[in-house]
Order: C-alpha cells, then sequence, then structure tokens
C-alpha cells in the first residue's frame, strides 16, 4: 500500500543542543521532501545555534562547538527553509512533541510567522508506539530489516524515518494512506498549540490542557481571571503557545 500524496510531505529530523522547546536550539536539520510524483529531494544543514552545545547533547549526537562555528545561523537559513516547506505535510519520528514545536520556535525567533494552519503531520514514532512499542532502531530493524548506522544523526535517522512510514503502508492494511488518516492516527488533530498546553475537547472547544485550569474553556478562564493572560504571557511557554492563546483573547475582545 502507497501513501497517498496530493501535495509534498517533508520528513525531518533536528539535532539540538537539548530537549527544551522553548530555550533549546537547532544544531542540525534534515528535510526530505517527497513529491504526490514520488520523486524526493534531502537537504541538510548544520547550523550554528549561537548558544554553547551542552557536552550531554554532543555525546548523543557527535556535533561539538567546533563542527557548527563557522555554519550560517537558524535566522540566515530560515527564508530558505521556510520556502523549501511552503505548502508541505511533515512527518517525522517523535515530530510532534518535539522536532516540529522546536522548528517553529526557531522560526519565531528569526523573525518568519510560519505558518501551521491547514498543515498535516505523520509521527512514525506514534504508529510505531500503538503497533509496536519500541525506539527508531528496532522500528527500522522490525519493519525494514536493517541495521540503523549512524543513529543521532539527523540525515540518517530522517531516511530511515520515511523507511519505517513506507514499510508501516505495506504491513498495516488498516492503516489510512492518505495525510488526513495519518495525521489523525498520529494523534495531532485534537491539539490547538504544538506543545500540547490546549487542547479541543469533544465539542471542539479550546481548552487548558495543564495546570488549575486543565479541562476548562479558554475563552472562559480568559473572561473570569484575566490577569492568567499576562501570568501565562510572562512565563516560560513557547512563542507558539503565547501566540495561539492572544488568537484566542483578540477574538474574545471582538466579539
Amino acid at each position: 500500500m502507497k501513501l497517498k500524496l496530493t501535495r509534498p510531505l517533508v520528513i525531518f529530523d533536528l539535532e539540538t543542543t537539548g530537549i527544551n522547546i522553548t530555550n533549546d536550539r537547532i544544531v542540525e536539520i534534515s528535510l526530505l521532501k517527497v513529491y504526490p510524483n514520488e520523486d524526493e529531494e534531502l537537504r541538510t544543514y548544520r547550523v550554528n545555534p549561537t548558544i554553547p552545545i551542552p557536552k550531554g547533547a554532543s555525546a548523543v549526537h557527535g556535533i561539538f562547538d567546533a563542527d557548527v562555528a563557522d555554519k550560517p545561523t537558524f535566522k540566515e537559513l530560515a527564508s530558505e527553509i521556510n520556502q523549501f516547506i511552503q505548502n508541505c505535510d511533515f512527518g517525522g519520528f517523535n515530530s510532534n512533541k518535539f522536532d516540529f514545536p522546536l522548528l517553529v520556535e526557531e522560526f519565531y525567533r528569526a523573525g518568519v510567522d510560519f505558518d501551521i494552519d491547514n498543515r498535516k503531520f505523520i509521527d512514525a514514532q506514534r504508529i510505531f508506539h500503538v503497533k509496536e512499542p519500541r525506539n527508531l532502531s528496532a522500528a527500522l530493524k522490525f519493519y525494514c530489516n536493517q541495521t540503523l548506522e549512524n543513529a543521532h544523526s539527523a540525515e540518517a535517522d530522517t531516511v530511515a524515518t520515511w523507511q519505517i512510514i513506507k514499510a508501516q503502508l505495506e504491513r498495516y492494511e488498516d492503516l489510512p494512506n492518505d495525510i488526513n488518516g495519518l495525521n489523525q492516527f498520529s494523534g495531532q488533530d485534537n491539539l490547538v498549540d504544538l506543545a500540547g498546553r490546549f487542547v479541543y475537547n469533544d465539542k471542539k472547544v479550546a481548552v487548558f490542557n495543564f495546570g488549575k485550569h486543565k479541562g476548562k474553556a479558554v475563552a472562559d478562564v480568559l473572561k473570569s481571571e484575566p490577569s492568567y493572560y499576562n501570568w501565562m504571557m510572562d512565563g516560560d511557554f513557547p512563542l507558539q503557545t503565547k501566540k495561539v492563546l492572544t488568537r484566542i483573547r483578540l477574538s474574545l475582545m471582538n466579539q
């Protein structure tokens, strides 16, 4: 069973300075653009994160400060990358919870108002965990009978992820083979913001997904406790989360 595409799908992976979406930075990004006619275009960039790479992170992906000292910053690459992925859907491995939110944060820091509306997201890890709970190396071995060489290299992980998605479509006849179906299967369709601080309830109302207001409608809380907006805007939340909150607040003011 082949994946049905109506527009390009970008499979991507990041290597970063850490796992904090708000504060950490990209040091390597690999993007595999798959076209509806099955052509593929692969681009990989090393990135100067403008902050030191912790030893723990370098121990994982093998990228050190000296390796990226003369590389362009994400801000310098943002326009080129944004153009490459325009009008595309996205796929990755654990990308819904980490890679994509961090990528959007980098765009915002670079002054690029990256548009996430009408994008679809496939997370091979989500499919894998539902079907065969393991990690990326085990997934490649299980689905493709291949050994993942150079693990934690963005390019190797990106190519492996695309191989896994194709093999998953071949293995599971009940798995949807269109972007909308896989987006829903990947568990992305109920998120209001990428970090999952807000989600849609069963009535398609945006509600808080954390803290003392968990389960309450965001609009109701902003009306009854206006100071909560300021608390979140001053807090350590992703820029994209703050943008969504502001959009909800502005919609209330325009009512």
